[in-house]
């Protein structure tokens, strides 16, 4: 094996390793951009072509599949205990002034600061939907 190629296999493994500790999927396309370009520097390539390859093989790989994988690994929501509540029926304990953003509910026993979607005044006693919770 050639020193240009003991180069970048050791290149390969240090991008694989800073990939495993940080898995941001960013160096592991670089990791295959250097096997890439050992491969090349095993077949005789010129430096030139070896970076040259480095470089492109990075980069398609860059912008075709982490797009791919971000999408993939969109983390949803977590949802809570408390969206148990959305859609459900609360009791305005405290009149609701979106105003003076003063107001609060009681569901399921437990009181709860509230808002009025459409900005308007309700009146403690008023039976309302909980549509989100924020």
């Amino acid at each position: 094996m050639t020193s240009a190629g003991i180069f970048w296999i050791i290149a390969a493994v240090l991008f694989a390793v800073i990939e495993a500790a940080t898995v941001a999927l960013v160096t592991v396309w670089f990791a295959v951009g250097a096997l890439a370009a050992a491969i090349a520097a095993q077949f005789g390539a010129s430096i030139l072509f070896q970076v040259g390859t480095f470089v492109v093989v990075s980069a398609i790989l860059l912008c075709v599949t982490r797009p791919v994988f971000k999408k993939i690994s969109v983390k949803k929501p977590q949802r809570t205990n408390a969206d148990r509540f959305i859609g459900e029926e609360a009791m305005v304990i405290k009149k609701i002034d979106d105003i003076n953003n003063d107001g609060q509910v009681k569901i399921a026993g437990q009181v709860w600061s509230a808002v009025s979607e459409d900005k308007s005044p309700l009146e403690e006693g008023t039976i309302v939907k909980v549509i989100a919770i924020r």
